[in-house]
Formats: C-alpha cells, structure tokens, sequence
C-alpha cells in the first residue's frame, strides 16, 4: 500500500528551480514561488533559483550548472513545455538525459487530465536523470506546479514514501555512470 512510513526518518534534498520565460520577472514568478513554497513547507532546501528566458542555449546551460553541482540533488524547470516557437524547454533539456523518466509525464498527463480534461494534451512535461541530478521539466503555469508537486514529486521525493522513492535510490544512480555509458 502507497503511504509515509512514520517510523523512518524525512531526508531533506537540495533543490533548483528554474523558471523560463521571456516576460516573468521574480516578483511575477507565481510558478516559481508556487514550487519553492511547496518544497519548503516538505523540509527540503531550496539550493537555487534562477529566471532564463525562452532560449535553449540559457536554459540548457543553467540546468547544466546545477546538474554539475553536487550540492544539487533536483533540478524543477517551469515554462516552456508547448508548442509555440518559444517553447524550447524539452529541446533544452532532453539531451542532457542519460536516462528518460518516461512515467513522469504519463502520470503528470494523468493527473492533469482530472482537471483541464484534453487540454493536458498541450504540454510536453518530461523528466530525466543526468548524471545523480533528477530533473523535472513542468509547464509554466501555477495550477501544473501545483499538480506536479502535490501529485507525484511531494511522496517521491520523501524517503519515507513507499512502497518506493527516488531518495532511497539515490546513492546508487551513478553506478551507470561507473561502468561507462549505457549503450543505445
């Protein structure tokens, strides 16, 4: 059965949050704000947080500086997951995947489904792992931060959540990275 086993003990993640937008500035970041003030309240620790605007080279190359920083456990983008010409999130971040977290997205589009119906359909949410770095790339709105966070990252980013979570297995994701790069 899914649930918090009270008797382990909570193991805080240093998380980064990055915002892409050509137009929110920090005090207009209400999907920012809105992931930063969930993470908190979990009792994890808000490691960074940065605004890039809609360009793959600036976003690629945050997620990157924080996917290099052993400090960093998670990296949370928002904005940039549709489909007009500006939206290069997916773009931006995908290549940096050693491997893809194709259920984050199934389940994300899921949850969604329950409240805007087909229209979850417009968003490219995705998720990966680079390196020992979980990332996660949401839309751009609150309501989707929302979703995501209370939904699915809340109980597997909380080592007391079974019957599994990413926190437990995370002294072992770089084991790929030690026997050399899986072979496609």
């Amino acid at each position: 059965m899914s649930g918090i086993d009270t008797s382990l003990t909570f193991v805080p993640l240093t998380i980064a949050v990055l915002t892409v937008s050509d137009t929110r500035s920090p005090d207009e970041d209400r999907s920012g704000t809105t992931l930063v003030d969930r993470l908190t309240k979990a009792g994890h620790r808000l490691g960074s947080r940065a605004i890039v605007p809609d360009d793959r080279d600036a976003i690629r190359d945050a997620v990157k500086a924080w996917v290099d920083d052993p400090e960093i456990d998670v990296v949370i983008t928002t904005g940039g997951t549709g489909f007009t010409g500006r939206d290069v999130t997916p773009e931006a971040i995908e290549p940096l995947f050693d491997k893809r977290m194709d259920g984050f997205s199934a389940v994300f589009h899921r949850i969604s489904f329950d409240k805007i119906g087909t229209s979850t359909v417009q968003s490219r949410a995705t998720a990966g792992l680079s390196g020992t770095t979980f990332i996660f790339v949401l839309p751009g709105s609150p309501g989707a931060c929302k979703d995501a966070w209370d939904g699915i990252l809340e109980a597997q980013l909380d080592y007391r959540h079974r019957p599994c979570n990413f926190v437990e297995i995370m002294p072992r994701l770089d084991e790929h990275l030690k026997r050399g790069k899986l072979q496609a």
